[in-house]
């Protein structure tokens, strides 16, 4: 027992050594209990224990493949996403092997910020990267432990509305998020302020900033940190008095229609040269008809997009919300990527989707429905050793990643969990792309809907762009990845 609470590669045995060894005896022998009893392994949601099982694998660099075919039904579900592999499947770099350094590191196809030739535009350097998951809500040790994977990955974080602190400057790159609540860069009687977000972005290294207007898991809804998660600390960064329930309202204060949205992204990427954009859930269509028809006639609007997927779900939420409330990514980000390809803003805006999308399979759909970029939310949090305890609003997660108590946070190691987050992103970043060559593309950019088919009951099936419409003149997956640009990329505009 006094080993186990000296170790610190797993958090649970760190902090319930007994209870810890009882849990991982029943999970070594899970596989054979379950072909008898309890529960298959796609049962179990929000994420199945394959995929688990998977994302652990991939944290910790052991072989991530599974024996003996797969357990699906595929005769008989509902739906089957079945990805079309070519027969001449895309080499590897050269001097590349599978799963070498060219896997590694998948730049994006498209230049952030060159739209509106932002002065600090730049080409991100991975397609997979952190989403927004407010320091608050997560401890200050998860948050470290995840702004350190991105800097070994290479892949951006953002920092949710929580404000930026301490534990994101670990040398991960930053989106900047601002929510309702203006955490981090808002005045003293909670209105936002350019002068506060300027000196936060010059703090530390944030290469964007995004304005978001909703999230998946309580779109319309707004947030709330409990007061035992509301620390000094936390007051101090958030600019709220500690101690007391931290609301963040449902609406911005800053603007109110589309037309004032697109000031508001104006005055801050004026002011800071960096590029800004807009997350949001998917509800009625027609913000964003007004969004595109607006930025196709001025010129000006955000410069990426980030649909988040009704099934996200890293912040706690009424039943009703979160099982009713904002469109599933797949539908969600479809209509809203048609809606940019009709007014012909499809190959300028850069679109990025979240919702349950860290998996090869998942990620490579999404880029074949027009994404650029993907961000990893509950996956990461598994990465680091989330158990989907679903705990997270209460303040007494047992793994320490979203919880500010101070006994359960010292068996989570950030040092030791970077390498976690690091090397699953490294390794779904390897599989994507493997997927993407087997479609005999090298890139996932280049993923077309023709590249995939859903299989429904009784045989029946459609390829992707009949389902949701997708016309041949349409840019997705022509975006063909180029060299650096000169001045259009941060790398030489510094």
């Amino acid at each position: 027992m006094s080993y186990d609470l000296l170790q610190r590669r797993r958090t649970i045995l760190r902090n319930f050594p007994v209870a810890g060894h009882l849990r991982y005896l029943l999970e070594a022998f899970g596989p054979e209990l379950r072909q008898y009893i309890v529960t298959s392994n796609n049962e179990e949601r929000p994420f199945s224990r394959d995929q688990r099982r998977w994302i652990d694998a991939c944290s910790e660099g052991k072989p991530n493949v599974f024996a003996f075919g797969t357990d699906d039904e595929m005769e008989a579900v509902e739906s089957l996403v079945i990805i079309k592999h070519s027969p001449f499947p895309a080499p590897a770099p050269a001097g590349g092997e599978p799963g070498s350094a060219p896997d590694y590191a998948i730049a994006a196809s498209k230049v952030l910020g060159a739209m509106h030739r932002r002065r600090h535009a730049f080409r991100p350097e991975s397609v997979v990267n952190l989403s927004g998951m407010s320091y608050g809500s997560l401890s200050p040790v998860a948050v470290e432990a995840l702004n350190r994977g991105a800097r070994l990955a290479g892949c951006l974080h953002n920092t949710g509305e929580g404000g930026l602190a301490s534990a994101h400057c670990n040398g991960g790159e930053l989106v900047f998020q601002i929510g309702t609540g203006y955490f981090g860069c808002r005045d003293e009687h909670g209105r936002f302020s350019l002068e506060r977000l300027r000196e936060r972005v010059q703090q530390a290294p944030v290469r964007a900033i995004e304005v978001k207007l909703s999230q998946g898991a309580k779109p319309g809804l707004g947030g709330l940190l409990p007061a035992v998660k509301v620390t000094p600390e936390i007051a101090a960064i958030r600019c709220v008095p500690a101690g007391q329930d931290c609301v963040s309202p449902p609406a911005h204060s800053a603007f109110s229609d589309v037309d004032g949205l697109i000031e508001f992204v104006e005055t801050i990427a004026q002011d800071t040269g960096l590029p800004v954009g807009v997350k949001s859930a998917v509800g009625e269509t027609g913000f964003w008809e007004t969004l595109a028809e607006r930025m196709a006639r001025t010129g000006g609007g955000p410069d990426f997009v980030t649909v988040d997927g009704g099934e996200g779900g890293t912040g706690a939420a009424p039943l009703a919300f979160a099982d009713h409330v904002a469109l599933p990514f797949k539908l969600g980000f479809a209509r809203v990527y048609s809606t940019f390809a009709r007014a012909g803003l499809a190959d300028d805006v850069v679109f990025a989707g979240s919702g349950r999308l860290g998996f090869p399979d998942a990620a490579l759909f999404a880029f074949a429905l027009g994404c650029d970029l993907i961000n990893v939310g509950r996956e990461a949090m598994l990465a680091i050793g989330c158990i989907q305890a679903q705990r997270c609003h209460t303040g007494r997660c047992p793994t320490g990643v979203a919880t500010q108590s101070r006994w359960l946070m010292h068996g989570l190691d950030p040092e030791l969990k970077s390498n976690r987050a690091a090397g699953y992103v490294v390794a779904f970043r390897a599989e994507l792309l493997a997927l993407a060559r087997s479609c005999g593309v090298a890139h996932p950019a280049l993923v077309t809907p023709g590249h995939i088919e859903v299989v429904s009951e009784r045989y029946g099936s459609a390829p992707l762009a009949e389902i949701f419409g997708y016309q041949p003149s349409w840019p997705v997956g022509s975006t063909t990845p180029r060299p650096e640009r000169g001045p259009a990329d941060a790398r030489s505009a510094g």
